[in-house]
């Protein structure tokens, strides 16, 4: 009788199971990685070299940055600076003076007020310059008005205090947006005690409330100082005719107006504007470590009081509605009276002046009109690529078990430290240096690659807030009946994001709609938006169809606005 034997099994092959949870959140890390360091490394390497980078016999030095510091160099940042200086003041001033007033006093009209201090932000700086040339430059109609009535000129828009001013007044609603929440929800309880000490509301007001604001005039400072320094449009527009030089009119001169631009010369300034920013927001996260010192509101509800104003409550009133009609609703105006005339101008009845031959031009030469739906184009498209990328980062950065989550927040956030001016030329000399890219030249799909790099910050500020509202409770609850992180993303978390997910997508629309700096350095034929039209316009001369384009853009902006809000209830800026 044989016997037998079964043969040992040998251990199975271990087959690597796919994770589809891993695959997605290092393929979101690696997208992410290339859209911010795409426009940063060839800055980087140009800044060192001794020609354009896409020349083979180029060769490393640092001599860029010893021809860089000269003593035309040494202007252009002491204008820099003065400029920057100028711009925050006025803005902080006036935002923080606006926010008490509408969130913390008994002002008539606040919420009109509340929303007319904050429109300036849905429009870009290039519309709010051109508004402020229309109405307030050497023939601007307010000028003549009160020239003709006091015989001299007041002001003098043409000079680093003069573009301060415009600055400092399109800046403004920043500080305002920062520091209304932090006016208004502040627990009444301390201010209460200085009452029953004795103290004035001018003192609680001093001595207590603007303390516990100070994380948020903090913030707007350094946020609005970052904003001036990469300013573009209102130092062009008013300092371009006297060759008064900021930093980024000097790199915008560099490329557009020499002969032969020296790319070096120009990514050694781009390279030192870039450290200057991350040093101010270096700066921002210092100052606002301790930010936890000043925090009120707790888990009991609490309604702050508002400092009655007595016999000063129409002096304030009257004061920033005096702000509110010169400083936003007659530049707007003055913009679109302008767009339907031949000229503006005191001396003559506007109705004499009626036209609409602006528009007329616009719509009769297919690149103005290919401008405008470019920029739609761009803002639809790229707001809803751009939300849907944004959220999958906030949802791996901060739902998900990745090893490098923190790690891809830092690398969202940091894009708010890469001035506009920068990216479009780094992303300019990546095209150069990487062939595989050209393919994407002249088209608007590089302007929108460069948009959503350019607003990851917008975006996430949105939907990460959100996403922590939701609590953890959900995420484990799906866990426990099998469910992976990608399927509880999927079932759960998106179906609760959606309305932050409208609010990311109104605030790219309309910051892609404005945008203009990035665009500078990469539309072409066939790529043009509106704000690089208008730029032409402006260059030559053509102020007509530079108000027509701007009242097209503000118009767009009051429509997405209105059904924004009424149709899928969207909040935007607070």
């Amino acid at each position: 009788m044989t016997i037998q034997s079964e043969a040992p099994r040998l251990p199975a092959a271990t087959v690597p199971q796919f994770d589809r949870n891993l695959a997605i959140q290092w393929g979101i890390t690696a997208i992410t990685g290339l859209l911010v360091l795409l426009p940063l490394l060839p800055v980087f390497y140009q800044a060192f070299l001794d020609r354009p980078l896409y020349d083979s016999d180029a060769a490393l030095t640092a001599a860029n940055f010893g021809r860089l510091f000269t003593a035309e160099f040494g202007h252009v940042i002491g204008n820099t600076v003065w400029f920057a200086i100028g711009t925050t003041v006025i803005a902080q001033v006036v935002g923080i003076v606006g926010a008490i007033l509408v969130g913390r006093t008994d002002l008539p009209f606040r919420t009109a007020f509340g929303e007319l201090l904050l429109w300036p932000l849905f429009l870009s700086h290039l519309v709010m310059a051109f508004g402020w040339f229309t109405m307030y430059g050497p023939s601007g109609y307010v000028t003549l008005v009160v020239q003709s009535i006091i015989g001299v000129t007041p002001w003098n828009l043409y000079t680093v205090t003069g573009m301060a001013v415009v600055g400092g007044v399109a800046q403004a609603p920043l500080a305002y947006l920062y520091c209304i929440a932090s006016a208004s929800a502040a627990d009444p309880n301390l201010e209460n005690a200085a009452r029953s000490a004795g103290a004035s509301p001018w003192t609680v007001l001093r001595t207590v409330t603007l303390p516990l604001m100070r994380p948020a005039i903090i913030y707007g400072t350094i946020m609005n100082a970052v904003i001036a320094i990469e300013m573009l449009s209102i130092p062009l527009v008013f300092g371009g005719p006297v060759q008064i030089e900021l930093f980024t009119t000097y790199l915008y001169h560099q490329v557009f107006m020499s002969a032969t631009p020296d790319y070096s010369l120009v990514a050694a300034a781009s390279f030192f504007l870039l450290v200057i920013v991350m040093l101010l927001m270096a700066l921002q996260g210092m100052l606002m470590r301790n930010a936890g010192r000043f925090v009120t509101v707790g888990g009991k509800a609490s309604r702050p009081g508002r400092f009655p104003l007595g016999p000063w409550r129409w002096v304030a009133f009257g004061a920033l509605l005096f702000y509110v009609i010169f400083g936003v609703v007659v530049v707007v105006g003055g913009l679109v009276l302008r767009s339907m005339t031949v000229l503006l101008t005191p001396l003559m009845p506007i109705w004499d002046l009626f036209t609409w031959g602006n528009y007329q031009m616009i719509a009769g030469y297919e690149v103005y009109v290919r401008s405008i739906k470019n920029t739609i184009l761009i803002s639809v498209i790229g707001g809803i690529l751009g939300t849907v990328l944004i959220t999958f980062i906030a949802l791996v950065a901060t739902r998900s078990e990745f090893r490098f989550k923190r790690q891809l927040e830092y690398l969202a956030i940091s894009p708010r430290a890469i001035p506009g001016i920068i990216a479009g030329i780094g992303i300019f000399y990546a095209m150069s240096y990487f062939p595989p890219l050209g393919w994407l030249r002249n088209t608007i799909w590089l302007l929108v690659i460069a948009y959503i790099m350019r607003y990851l910050p917008t975006g996430f500020g949105a939907i990460a807030p959100a996403l922590s509202q939701i609590s953890a409770d959900l995420d484990r609850s799906a866990r426990t009946v099998g469910a992976d992180w990608w399927r509880t993303s999927r079932s759960i978390l998106l179906s609760l994001l959606k309305p932050a997910m409208f609010s990311c997508f109104a605030l790219l629309f309309i910051h892609f709609l404005k945008e203009y700096v990035t665009a500078v350095f990469l539309f072409a034929p066939g790529s043009e938006v509106i704000g690089t039209t208008m730029l032409q316009f402006w260059i030559q001369g053509d102020n007509g169809p530079v108000s027509a384009l701007a009242t097209i853009q503000i118009l767009i902006t009051v429509i997405f606005v209105y059904v924004a809000r009424k149709a899928l209830g969207v909040r935007i800026y607070g």
